[in-house]
């Protein structure tokens, strides 16, 4: 529904949106999505004053939405009689002000659309009948906040504010202006201060809680609700919702669980309000309590998807008493695909594997194609008719229109390796990474080769404290596995180079390998560079995890003299083990491979580069073997340990299972060439030559 809306507030058919938005909101009320398109819609439509009830209504069912308040604060802005302003202001500038007030008005309506360029024109415009003015100091100040220039928006609203003091809505402004900088404090003031202009302000003394809460102070945000809840309008599911989860960050899950029931009670199918609860009773023991609770509420909502999941987590999983709660759930909703998932689970974790085949294909024939349940069929299959397993597989592929083919040739190649047929999984699994090298990257650069001698490992001085660590593996070593523990173990894992915004500094640039060969990169800049990133990836003191995308020992002539302090921690495993995965299970970064001799020669490269490297102690390194505790969460917390004498909790692997250590040898005959090429570089790490 929201896309639809969105398309036609696009085209401007503000009324079809408004249609649509108003079914939305009569169908699902409790929705504050839909509460808030219907605002969006009624506000393109040109009805400010019905755009801020919906803008409210949606307020009351989340009150901890910033973006809504600001939102709100848009719209009460456009909805302001201006003239009343001027009078008080005196002003002597002859002007018209219904056309001023209406060219800020269009402007505050613009900023709520997200059009800050139209903004920005009409404030333009507006200031050539009276220049600074103070409401267009506030529409300056809110476009360049959307904006997120939160310097320049904060000084010119806080100009707005000292000529309009008691103006509530410009003072809303300033609050989220302070929110933008961070500066909590000074933002509470102002909403404070707007509540005391334009009471109750019942939603916005929940937000304000919200603010002393993110301040540490539990108690003040828990005073503040207790006022909330006072209110005529206040005692609401929203509120209920939020004071709960408030007293369980106190640590009094007796007081949450007591608001939560409240809000479950208006509420019976809301997610959030059933994972604190959870947690509450958890905390507290109260299985018992849970149990009756969720039966109560399932008696008067017996087709609640979230509300079932939350009765079936107080069972032990895949007990008796689950089995139960789960046939339950499906005379309430008979035919429901993640209550048969869930059955299928269960009847496999006790064992029952015909039970579960035969759970399964209930769930095709209800969804065709669905693919929890064409996996377990193809499980079934591959334990008495390997071949049907692959056909099945193939099956599947064939019934998908063409484009939508190749997700599934990884699955298929897995089945075929299962199945016995090397030959014809490495096929499968080659036809993936072509298909899929245009939509991917190119493999990293390595220099051509490496230098005689390498400049002296600077001293650390004393003033330095830092300890920044780089982690970085080929692909196929599963260091995505000791990322993933050593993120659960401290706040310093900064995998963001693999993300949508990675850093731009050289350890992420493809092109830094050459620049550092030719001196168009000086060293002591890339290890500049480097450290100008951190703050704005959440480090200040310089002590980071820091996991790279590429390592080529090029960068040993910058890191050498000018972070010596820094350490290297690399995974490792047999690389003929390394090739296969690499080519069935792909890389943690989507690298473009068109053959197995390609992928061979790139990891050939690196892992000299590697060797070189740990022969030499070229930098302060720690090589963690991976092999045969790849899927073990107790075999890769010890070996994090051993190398860094720091406890490490047991993280379990997720995504789909890889191929185990020591499969390659299934592969020599089609890989026979590409591993001799790898046998030389394995011995050398101490890995068996057959």
């Amino acid at each position: 529904m929201q896309d639809a809306i969105l398309q036609a507030l696009r085209r401007n058919a503000a009324d079809d949106a408004v249609a649509l938005a108003r079914e939305w909101a009569t169908t699902a009320p409790d929705n504050a999505a839909a509460h808030r398109w219907l605002g969006l819609s009624l506000q393109q439509q040109g009805q400010p004053a019905l755009a801020l009830a919906s803008i409210e209504t949606a307020l009351t069912l989340t009150p901890e939405d910033a973006d809504l308040h600001l939102l709100r604060a848009g719209l009460l802005l456009a909805t302001r009689d201006l003239s009343a302003a001027d009078a008080a202001l005196s002003r002597s500038t002859a002007l018209d002000p219904n056309q001023f007030n209406a060219y800020v008005m269009q402007a505050h309506l613009a900023v709520a659309r997200g059009d800050l360029d139209d903004a920005e024109r009409l404030s333009r415009t507006a200031a050539r009948l009276s220049p600074d003015h103070p409401q267009l100091l506030a529409v300056d100040g809110v476009v360049e906040m959307r904006r997120g220039q939160s310097d320049r928006a904060l000084s010119l609203l806080t100009r707005a504010a000292e000529q309009l003091p008691d103006d509530p809505r410009v003072m809303f402004a300033l609050g989220f202006a302070y929110l933008q900088k961070e500066h909590f404090a000074f933002a509470e003031r102002a909403f404070e201060r707007v509540v005391e202009l334009n009471p109750p302000g019942t939603a916005l003394r929940a937000f304000i809680a919200q603010l002393a809460q993110r301040q540490g102070r539990l108690d003040d945000a828990l005073t503040a609700m207790q006022a909330v809840l006072a209110q005529p309008d206040g005692d609401g599911p929203a509120m209920r919702r939020l004071a709960g989860e408030m007293e369980l960050q106190a640590g009094r899950p007796d007081q949450a669980a007591a608001h939560l029931r409240l809000a479950l009670a208006h509420w019976p199918a809301d997610r959030r309000t059933l994972h604190a609860l959870l947690t509450a009773w958890e905390r507290l023991g109260a299985v018992d309590d849970a149990r009756d609770t969720l039966d109560a509420a399932l008696a008067t909502s017996s087709n609640a998807h979230d509300l079932w999941l939350a009765r079936l987590a107080v069972e032990p999983v895949g007990g008796p008493q689950a089995q139960a709660v789960i046939e339950r759930w499906l005379l309430g909703m008979p035919e429901h695909l993640p209550a048969l998932e869930a059955l299928m689970r269960v009847h496999d974790m006790q064992g029952h594997a015909d039970e579960a085949e035969m759970v399964a294909r209930q769930i095709v024939a209800v969804e065709p194609g669905r693919i929890s349940g064409e996996q377990r069929i193809v499980e079934a299959l591959l334990e008495r008719d390997p071949p049907a397993a692959i056909a099945c597989v193939q099956s599947l592929i064939e019934s998908l229109p063409e484009p939508q083919q190749t997700v599934l040739r990884p699955w298929l190649g897995n089945v075929q390796d299962r199945a016995g047929q090397p030959d014809a999984a490495l096929a499968t699994w080659m036809q993936f990474h072509r298909e899929q090298a245009q939509h991917r990257l190119p493999l990293p650069p390595q220099a051509a080769k490496q230098p005689m001698q390498w400049p002296a490992l600077g001293s650390i001085p004393d003033t330095v404290t830092a300890r920044p660590l780089f982690v970085w593996g080929t692909p196929g070593s599963h260091v995505e596995r000791l990322i993933a523990v050593m993120d659960a173990a401290t706040p310093l894992v900064r995998g963001d180079r693999y993300g949508a915004t990675p850093p731009s500094d050289a350890l992420q640039s493809y092109r830094s390998v050459e620049q550092l060969v030719s001196g168009e990169l000086a060293p002591m800049a890339l290890v500049e560079g480097w450290k100008a990133q951190l703050p704005r990836r959440g480090i200040d003191d310089g002590n980071v995890i820091d996991w790279l995308l590429w390592w080529d020992n090029t960068l040993l002539a910058a890191l050498r003299p000018h972070l010596p302090e820094g350490r290297l921690a690399i995974a490792l495993r047999d690389p003929r083990d390394m090739l296969l995965d690499w080519l069935s299970a792909g890389a943690s970064a989507p690298l473009a491979v068109q053959s197995p001799q390609q992928a061979t020669d790139w990891l050939l490269a690196a892992l000299e580069q590697l060797a070189v490297l740990h022969e030499r102690d070229l930098y302060p390194h720690r090589i963690i073997r991976l092999d045969g505790i790849e899927s073990d969460p107790q075999g890769i917390s010890t070996a994090l340990e051993q190398a860094f004498g720091l406890s490490f909790p047991l993280v379990e692997p997720r995504g789909p299972a890889r191929l185990a250590a020591g499969r390659w040898r299934n592969y020599r005959g089609v890989l026979g060439a590409q591993f001799d090429l790898l046998t030389l570089i394995a011995v050398r790490f101490g890995y068996p030559q057959d």
